[in-house]
C-alpha cells in the first residue's frame, strides 16, 4: 500500500507543486515555458504534463523508500534535499542528453528548486502515512494481509 501511495504522491506533488512552482516563476518571468505543457510526447502521444507526473510517480517510490526512516527536521530536509538533487542530476546528466537537449549551468538553480518544490510536495503527501507507520498502525487488507509494508 505505501508503495501505491507513494507513486500518487509523487504523481500529484508534480501537478501541484512541480508545475505550481513553474507557475509561479512563469508569472514572474523567471521561467522560459508555461507549466502544464499539453504537447504530446512519444511514444504514447500523452501529454508532457502527464509524462512528467508519472516520473515524478516513479521517483516518489525510492524518494519515499529513503526518506521513510527519518523523523522531525531531518524527515522534512530529506524530502527536500532528495527531491531536489535526484530528479535534477538524472534530468540534466542522463534525459536531457538523450532528448538531445542543451545542458547549462543555469539551468541547474531552477532545477533543484522546482524539483525541491516536488519533495516537499510528496513528503507532505506522506506525512498522514508516516504518522500511521509511527504509532505501529498496520494496514491489513481482507483477507488479513499486511499492507503496511
Amino acid at each position: 500500500m505505501q508503495w501505491v501511495l507513494a507513486f500518487a504522491g509523487g504523481f500529484l506533488s508534480t501537478l501541484v507543486f512541480h508545475q505550481g512552482l513553474i507557475g509561479l516563476l512563469y508569472w514572474a518571468d523567471l521561467a522560459p515555458s508555461a507549466p502544464f505543457a499539453m504537447d504530446p510526447v512519444p511514444p504514447l502521444g500523452v501529454p508532457a504534463v502527464i509524462s512528467l507526473a508519472f516520473w515524478g510517480g516513479v521517483w516518489g517510490c525510492p524518494v519515499w523508500w529513503f526518506v521513510q526512516r527519518f523523523r522531525g527536521f531531518g524527515y522534512w530536509l530529506g524530502g527536500i534535499g532528495l527531491g531536489a538533487v535526484g530528479p535534477t542530476a538524472v534530468a540534466l546528466l542522463v534525459v536531457f542528453p538523450l532528448k538531445g537537449r542543451e545542458v547549462g549551468l543555469e539551468m541547474v538553480p531552477a532545477g533543484l528548486m522546482v524539483n525541491a518544490a516536488w519533495g516537499l510536495g510528496l513528503v507532505l503527501m506522506m506525512y498522514p502515512w508516516s504518522r500511521l507507520r509511527s504509532k505501529g498502525v498496520k494496514l491489513t487488507g481482507r483477507n488479513g494481509t499486511d499492507h503496511g509494508s
